[in-house]
């Protein structure tokens, strides 16, 4: 009998293409996934020279050039898509086309239009999806959401989120491709409020309406320098600096959200507190194997958060470590989504958050957009019912 296998063609190896074939072999050996099984098999990327110099600093068996070869290659199960934005949908769609399974970086699209084309496009092939949303995949996070679900802080009432960066905080950076509309979409909402947003609705409930604010801080950037070190001039941005909204949940909660790439000092500042009617939950992704809980019970002079250190007893983290408080990190979420990718692909176990539950993200981002530009609250389609 043959065994079936998941080989991988990654598209794309900068940032994200290097956390996901770090992610590939730490999930063989954290999850005792069998080489032979899961195999890292091509890489595509701009050039052919570029390409190879990265399948051999990345462990990738081939390489080409051109990601329609990638696609196109009867030996390639899954397509990893850690390409730039604005190529997301074109590479998803031929993928689909191809009867591939495809495992995406978010944001899944530039807008909710053509997520909802790649999320039907993919559910009428029948072939799995993965997005990659991996905070979500946090064994603190895991455990964040069982203590709120066996109602440990009670009815979730308040959910305050943070996602700041310093990234794009000096002016004097220049221009690129992350700045227009075109190629990025959204700025900070599309790179960061995405993976609040999604956490948000993971962790409280669907959100219904909101009301927001964008802005746009450092206006124009100097443009690429020639080789003789003159100006070339600079460009305009056309993307947001900062955004900020409010949010209704179907549960009734409220709550505040809030990103930003020019926030100096924070490196990924993705944290929140949510507020329940018998205690609270404060977390930082900073020191992401660590949970802060207060419970409202008990004698009030000791009374006080808690501070909970991740350890082998949570979701997920013995895998990696078998003592508490050694932590994890981001590679360590990213391989915990490739175990999830491998048993979605190679055993048809069920993949979240897939197309549709990103689709949904992309939906409340161009709520965003439009409750800006209009200056009111917006109603949030639901796309999405699993929720």
């Amino acid at each position: 009998m043959t065994i079936k296998k998941m080989r991988v063609g990654l598209v794309g190896s900068g940032y994200m293409g290097k956390a996901h074939a770090i992610a590939y072999r730490n999930a063989m050996a954290a999850f005792a996934i069998p080489q032979n099984l899961l195999q890292c098999d091509m890489l595509a990327d701009a050039t052919p020279e570029l390409a190879q110099s990265k399948a051999l600093e990345l462990g990738f068996s081939r390489s080409t050039g051109d990601w329609k070869s990638l696609i196109n290659d009867p030996d390639i199960d899954v397509v990893d898509i850690c390409a730039p934005n604005f190529l997301h949908k074109e590479i998803a769609l031929a993928a689909i086309s191809a009867g591939k399974s495809v495992y995406s970086e978010k944001p899944l699209a530039l807008n909710a239009s053509d997520a909802k084309e790649m999320t039907e496009a993919a559910e009428r092939a029948g072939v799995k999806t993965l997005v990659g949303f991996n905070y979500v995949k946090n064994p603190t996070m895991q455990f964040a959401k069982q203590l709120i679900a066996r109602g440990d802080i009670g009815d979730v009432v308040h959910f305050r989120g943070v996602f700041n960066e310093d990234y794009l905080a000096d002016a004097n950076l220049p221009f690129s491709w992350r700045l227009q509309k075109q190629f990025a979409g959204t700025g900070a909402l599309n790179d960061l409020a995405s993976h609040l947003v999604q956490l948000a609705t993971h962790l409280v409930a669907p959100i219904t309406s909101l009301c927001a604010d964008l802005k746009v801080v450092h206006q124009h950037r100097p443009l690429a320098q020639n080789s003789d070190d003159s100006n070339t001039g600079v460009g305009e941005v056309e993307n947001d600096d900062q955004a900020h909204m409010m949010v209704r949940f179907a549960n009734g909660a409220q709550g505040t959200l809030e990103a930003s790439r020019i926030a100096w000092g924070r490196k990924n500042g993705l944290s929140f507190e949510i507020t329940g009617t018998k205690g609270s939950l404060v977390f930082d992704q900073e020191t992401l194997s660590e949970l802060s809980l207060y419970v409202a019970e008990g004698n009030p002079q000791t009374q006080g958060f808690k501070r909970i250190l991740i350890g082998p007893e949570h979701p997920d983290y013995q895998a990696f470590c078998v003592s508490a408080g050694h932590g994890l990190g981001f590679n360590d979420m990213k391989a915990v989504e490739i175990r999830d990718l491998f048993q979605g692909v190679v055993h048809d176990a069920p993949l979240w958050p897939d197309f549709r539950a990103a689709t949904q993200v992309n939906i409340i981002l161009d709520c965003v957009v439009e409750s800006h530009e209009k200056g009111t609250w917006v109603e949030v389609e639901q796309y999405d019912s699993r929720y």
